[in-house]
Parts: C-alpha cells; sequence; structure tokens
C-alpha cells in the first residue's frame, strides 16, 4: 500500500494512488477534485457529512473536505443503504463509489462538482460526532463566546473556512513581494528584555534566575534597528507581536501579527516609495475588482485632524470639515461669540451635509450628539423658503450675511445642511470627527465599495501627558525629530510651547479609517537619542539601562534607518470585509481577552510557582 507523506503534493486534487489497483487507505481523490472528465470512474472520498437529504427513498449525502463538496447518492439498492441510513452531520466518513453524470435539471453551476455525483458502493464510519453545541453548516447567528469555545467547529464553516484561507494567500503574497523588493526575512527573539513601547508587556518569570523576567516583544523594534546596525541593509518579518493592552475591534487582545520592514540608508520618501506600491498590488490582488487608491496623498497630521477629525480618516467619505470662526466673531450667536471672545484657543468648526437640509435630519443628529454626551450640535439648513439666509436657530441670530458667506465657504446649496462644534480643538476634534462619520453613513455618501489608502505624515514629537504634568512621546520614542538634534535642543531652550511644536519624521498608513501600519525614520544618533528621552524624563543612565544594546549599536556606526509595521489582521479584516480582527484570526481571545478553547489564562500548581521563584496574594479589595 502507498501512504501518502504530509509533504507530498496533490495533483489537480487527485492523491497519489498505489503502484498496484489498490485505492490509497483513506482517498483517491479529495472532494472537489472530480469533474466529467472522472465519469465512469471508480473512487473514494473521505470528510465531513455536512447534511443528509432523503429525496422519496434515495439519500443524498453532500461530503465535505477542505477542498470542497461532493454530492454522493445512495438508493436502497446499494450495499451501503443501510449504514448510509444512520449517517449524521459531521460524522467522518469513507466512501467508495462510482462517479455519474448528474440528471438532466440538477446540476449546480455554483459547485466545482456540480455537474457530477458518486454512486455509493460501501461506506465505512471513521468518526461519530455528537450533537452540536454550533451549527457548521450555513451562518448561524450564535454567541461569540460559545463560538469560540468550538471554534474547532467554527471554523468548518465555509464562510470562515475562506477567510483563514485567503489569509494564508494574502501573507503569501506579501513576503512574496517583499522578496521580489529585495528584503530578505529575518526571526528574532520570542523572550526578551521588557522596553516601554507604548503598552503593556507580558512577563514571563526566569527560573534560572530568580525574581528576574523576560518579556514577550511588543514588537521586534530594538531587534530590527540592530540588524541595520549589523549590516542586513532590509529586512522583513511576519512577526508576532505580544501587548497586555484592552481588547478592540481592530486589535487583538494579546497578540497579534504584524508586516515588521526595516531599512538602511533611507529617508521617509525611500520608505513610502518602496512600500507604497506592496500594499497596493496586495489589496488590488485580493479587493475583488473594488478600486484601490494609487498614488496615496500625503497628508500632514494636523491637517487631518482639522478636515477629518481623525488621524486615520475614512476618505470614502467625502465631507471636509473647515474652520468658520470668523463667521461667528461678534456675531449675534452669544454662546459662540463669547466663547471666541474670551479664550483665543476656541475655535468653530463647520461640517458640511450635502442632502441633510431637513429639519428632521437636524434634529436626528443633535439627538445622536446628546447621545455621545455632548449637550447637541448646533446647525443651520438650507432650503427653498428662506434661500441663502438658512434656517434653524443659529441662521436667525447670526443673520443672513454671515449664514451665505458660511454657505458659500463651505459649497453648499438648497437642501443641504452644516453642523457646528465649538471650544478648543484639541478638546472636541475626535467628537466633530465622528460627527462627520455619522453625517456620512446616515447621508449614505460613503463609497463602501473601494479602497481609500492614504499616509498620514508630520506627527507631533511629542505631547503633554496631563495624568504625570509632563512632557511625553506622542508616537514611536525611537523616531528621529524633524531637524534632529539641533530641533530638540532648540525648542527645549524655547520651552514646552516649542517642545509640543516639534514634528516627527513618523507616518501611519490609513485604509478606510483603520490605521493598518505605522513608521518612521529613526533617530540614530546617541546624542539626540539620550536628548529625547531626557526631555521626556529619562536620564543617560536609564536609558543605556533599558536600550543598552541600542545604544552600545550607535556608538559604532549606525547607518540611517527607517521602516514600518502593518497590522497583517487588520488588513485582512478590510480584504475579507469582516467586522472585527477576532474573525480572522485562527484562534483569538473573546472580548475580555480569555482563550475559551484552551482555558487560559488559568491558574498553575505550587510547584511551578516554587521553580520560579514567585508567591501568588489575593488582591486587596477597598
Amino acid at each position: 500500500m502507498h501512504f501518502l507523506r504530509a509533504d507530498q503534493p496533490s495533483l489537480n486534487g487527485i492523491w497519489p494512488m498505489a503502484a498496484e489497483a489498490s485505492l490509497h487507505r483513506y482517498r483517491s481523490h479529495t472532494c472537489g477534485a472530480l469533474r466529467s472528465a472522472d465519469i465512469g470512474s471508480d473512487v473514494r472520498l473521505s470528510g465531513w457529512v455536512n447534511r443528509v437529504r432523503d429525496h422519496g427513498g434515495v439519500l443524498f449525502i453532500d461530503l465535505r473536505d477542505h477542498y470542497g463538496l461532493t454530492q454522493v447518492v445512495v438508493d436502497p439498492d446499494s450495499p451501503a443503504f443501510k449504514i448510509a441510513e444512520t449517517l449524521r452531520s459531521e460524522w467522518v466518513v469513507k466512501i467508495d463509489g462510482r462517479v455519474r453524470q448528474r440528471p438532466e435539471g440538477t446540476l449546480n453551476a455554483d459547485l466545482g462538482t456540480g455537474d457530477v455525483e458518486v454512486y455509493a458502493a460501501a461506506i465505512e464510519v471513521l468518526s461519530e460526532a455528537r450533537d452540536l453545541p454550533v451549527p457548521v453548516f450555513g451562518e448561524p447567528d450564535y454567541p461569540e463566546d460559545l463560538r469560540l469555545t468550538y471554534r474547532f467547529l467554527d471554523l468548518r464553516r465555509e464562510t470562515l473556512h475562506a477567510i483563514i484561507m485567503k489569509r494564508l494567500a494574502i501573507t503569501r503574497s506579501i513576503r512574496a513581494r517583499m522578496h521580489d523588493a529585495g528584503f530578505n526575512e529575518f526571526p528574532t527573539p520570542i523572550l526578551t528584555a521588557s522596553s516601554p513601547e507604548g503598552a503593556r508587556d507580558f512577563l514571563v518569570p526566569s527560573r534560572i534566575h530568580a525574581g528576574k523576567f523576560y518579556a514577550l516583544p511588543q514588537a521586534p523594534q530594538q531587534y530590527k534597528q540592530l540588524l541595520m546596525m549589523a549590516g542586513f541593509d532590509r529586512y522583513f518579518q511576519i512577526a508576532p507581536c505580544f501587548r497586555d493592552e484592552d481588547p478592540r475591534a481592530d486589535r487583538l487582545p494579546g497578540e497579534f501579527y504584524q508586516l515588521d520592514v526595516e531599512m538602511s540608508f533611507v529617508e521617509q520618501e525611500d520608505v513610502f516609495q518602496t512600500m507604497e506600491p506592496v500594499i497596493t498590488e496586495v489589496f488590488k490582488e485580493f479587493a475583488d475588482g473594488h478600486p484601490v487608491t494609487e498614488g496615496w496623498p500625503r497628508i500632514p497630521y494636523d491637517t487631518a485632524i482639522q478636515k477629518y477629525g481623525s488621524d486615520k480618516p475614512d476618505l470614502r467619505n467625502p465631507i471636509e470639515m473647515a474652520d468658520v470662526t470668523e463667521h461667528f466673531r461678534g456675531s449675534g450667536f452669544k454662546v459662540f461669540a463669547q466663547m471666541i471672545e474670551r479664550d483665543p484657543k476656541v475655535r468653530v468648526w463647520a461640517v458640511p451635509a450635502k442632502g441633510g437640509g431637513s429639519r428632521a435630519f437636524c434634529d436626528r443628529m443633535n439627538g445622536w450628539a446628546q447621545k455621545q454626551g455632548q449637550p447637541g450640535l448646533g446647525y443651520i439648513f438650507w432650503r427653498a423658503e428662506e434661500g441663502a439666509a438658512g434656517a434653524g436657530p443659529i441662521a436667525k441670530n447670526i443673520g443672513a450675511e454671515r449664514a451665505e458667506a458660511i454657505q458659500t465657504q463651505m459649497g453648499l446649496a438648497t437642501g443641504d445642511a452644516c453642523f457646528f462644534a465649538a471650544g478648543d480643538p484639541a478638546k472636541f476634534y475626535k467628537f466633530a470627527g465622528l460627527a462627520r462619520d455619522e453625517i456620512g453613513r446616515e447621508l449614505k455618501l460613503v463609497d463602501e465599495n473601494r479602497f481609500a489608502l492614504c499616509w498620514i505624515v508630520d506627527f507631533p514629537f511629542y505631547e503633554w501627558n496631563e495624568e504625570e504634568k509632563k512632557i511625553d512621546f506622542s508616537h514611536n520614542p525611537f523616531s528621529m525629530p524633524q531637524g534632529g538634534l539641533a530641533a530638540l535642543e532648540a525648542a527645549e531652550k524655547e520651552g514646552p510651547e516649542a517642545l509640543l511644536r516639534l514634528k516627527a519624521h513618523q507616518y501611519d498608513m490609513v485604509c478606510n479609517g483603520y490605521e493598518i501600519a505605522s513608521g518612521g525614520i529613526r533617530n540614530h544618533r546617541p546624542d539626540a537619542m539620550v536628548k529625547a528621552f531626557g526631555i521626556a524624563g529619562l536620564p543617560p543612565e536609564t536609558v543605556e539601562s533599558r536600550f543598552g544594546a541600542l545604544y552600545r549599536a550607535f556608538q559604532y556606526g549606525a547607518p540611517p534607518h527607517g521602516g514600518m509595521a502593518a497590522g497583517i489582521e487588520r488588513i485582512v479584516m478590510l480584504l475579507t470585509g469582516c467586522k472585527t480582527v477576532r474573525d480572522v484570526a485562527l484562534f483569538p481571545m473573546n472580548q475580555q481577552a480569555n482563550d475559551l478553547l484552551m482555558g487560559a489564562p488559568a491558574e498553575v500548581s505550587n510547584k511551578q510557582l516554587r521553580e520560579l521563584h514567585i508567591r501568588v496574594t489575593a488582591e486587596t479589595k477597598g
């Protein structure tokens, strides 16, 4: 008997046959392989019983495996009929039979094997299945926790199975394109040292070194930079990353994968010119014909915040906000006018709503704003009765001339509306961005059938940490400030406001409202590195101890370098149309960061704790 090795490929779905006439123990073909050319052949199939249908005493078994589905027919004349009557969904069976043409009128054009069926001569039950806790057939709306507990069943569903296979195809495409672009794939360590990279570390206690801990890498950031110090020039990796942070719809709890990239002797534009074609072509390959942006716009961070209320704008939404403060200065709308007079930071932003010019829609948006914890959302709408003077309380208070000026500035017409947010933009821009998103959805302005990609550039280097009352890094602490060491020293002399105005060589890749990658040109100068961290409150000795390898490497000839990291799950989520990244992961945790399938996290034995020199104490409440 000839047995199939795990590494032995099939040819057109036909599995290797024995040198003699006998069939392979389990299958001669997969359940997706048979075609009209196989009619008259004796075959052996193995798989799961997808369902059994009884048509007037003749049984039809849909047999399923990883490759597809084949219809098997068993009538009362078949020696396999008695056992076929006992079959239930998800039993695993082996079926021997002869391929024949499906009768006229029963062909299934949606199925690869839809022209043929197998008349069963023998059936062997390889494994029975208990009643299923979650159905496999169809797309049932079952609780997520139940689906995750029985994820191995959930993964049998056709849609989810296809999503996981599409994920593998996407990562294969990424790998091939990165190799074609001259990158080499380097693996980096999983056990490493704790490092402040914006999230909490997962810590691993050392048995050998009592009281000390390894950390799982939040990202291979320092390792990939060290590879540039080592002279490897172009690195990439589909890297596992571990962060102990709260779950979100666009972020897996615990662990995720990213396309990690680093390049030597590059400026920001070199990274864009290299990576933009890679990601564009991947999207085009898997976009199912939907348009994909080519020649991505580069949008400065400050512009993105002012126009879209977000540093990850959904550019499928055509709405662009604008500053209309001067139209309200000294106006009869005292709420805004007095705010502007009292505080120079106050601005008024307008959110245009083409097609939203009805009181019913404006009232609905006002109610939406109140649900967001806001007092309301001011508006003007234009209808034929009032002309350019507009309607609504704000229009009445500012007068026809100012209302018409707003209409002209925002490019609005009869049948349109405009909404307003006022205050310190640093405090209200997120709400304004949410209003833009909501208006776009409500008025169906968003083009759902395309992928809109862009770069967000010129991020602030520092931000103010209100909790600790100090200057802190805004994005990646390893990025180079624009202007380098000289800019840091000049801003430090000038004071906190100047430091907060500093921009970084930092950029994000955004698609349809999601940040799918982040990167930067690195701070490769040890003096600039020490200065940058010093301003953020870390003295030189702390920098040397916490980033010792990187700091030492910078002393021995560091090439200018930069790169990025793109989230694999987010890219796959977008390309498959899924709502959360949990839908594109094989074995994800739930929203409470519990692995319901394996029962993790879990308690461990006292013996294990003693070996690790750890004692668990109950947390005191109150």
